[in-house]
């Protein structure tokens, strides 16, 4: 039984702002996250015919945007002669040396901890929110988190298009430096 759908007409405006910061809080760099956003939409696209509906449409296209960074880093890998990149992924031991590429290279490895590191992030995520200057809270809260429109924040809380802009945009960064703080840097 289906009881998702996909709706590509509505992708950008639903997800484009919540794929963007999950890529750029993985690669470091806005311009290439917009690609990876873009390249994300796009394959999504081709493999719709694939989308079986056992997930939600954000899921499925959080999955993808995953394999495009992953992609991303070894292809920066490869071009710089398969550079070596060591990580500690034991703290029991003194071990060091696992390949990133092989741990980024087994798909079921990434599946297996998908709902602990989301629990873990969205809390981490609210933990910063409720740092934040009351009211750029409830304006990232509303458009980001809760996906209302542009003009129904605006005319709810009174502000103009710019200042709601400007507003996303502090907060935005604000809970980057948090979260690169208290959770990327664990």
């Amino acid at each position: 039984m289906v009881t998702n759908t996909l709706h590509p007409e509505t992708w950008v405006d639903q997800y484009a702002d919540y794929l963007f910061n999950y890529a750029v809080s993985r690669v470091s760099d806005a311009e290439i996250a917009k690609d990876l956003v873009q390249d994300t939409f796009i394959a999504g696209l081709k493999s719709a015919k694939n989308f079986k509906g056992d997930a939600a449409e954000r899921t499925w296209l959080i999955a993808i945007l995953k394999r495009k960074v992953i992609d991303h880093y070894r292809k920066i890998n490869s071009n710089k002669g398969k550079a070596e990149v060591r990580m500690n992924y034991s703290t029991q031991t003194d071990a060091q040396g696992d390949w990133l590429e092989e741990k980024v290279a087994d798909p079921y490895s990434l599946l297996e901890n998908d709902s602990i590191e989301n629990e873990e992030l969205g809390i981490a995520i609210q933990d910063c929110i409720t740092k934040l200057p009351k009211k750029q809270a409830l304006v990232f809260t509303m458009k980001t988190i809760q996906g209302i429109s542009t003009e129904d924040i605006c005319n709810e809380l009174s502000i103009n298009p710019s200042n709601l802009w400007v507003m996303i945009h502090r907060s935005r960064t604000t809970l980057m430096e948090c979260l690169n703080k208290n959770w990327f840097n664990l």
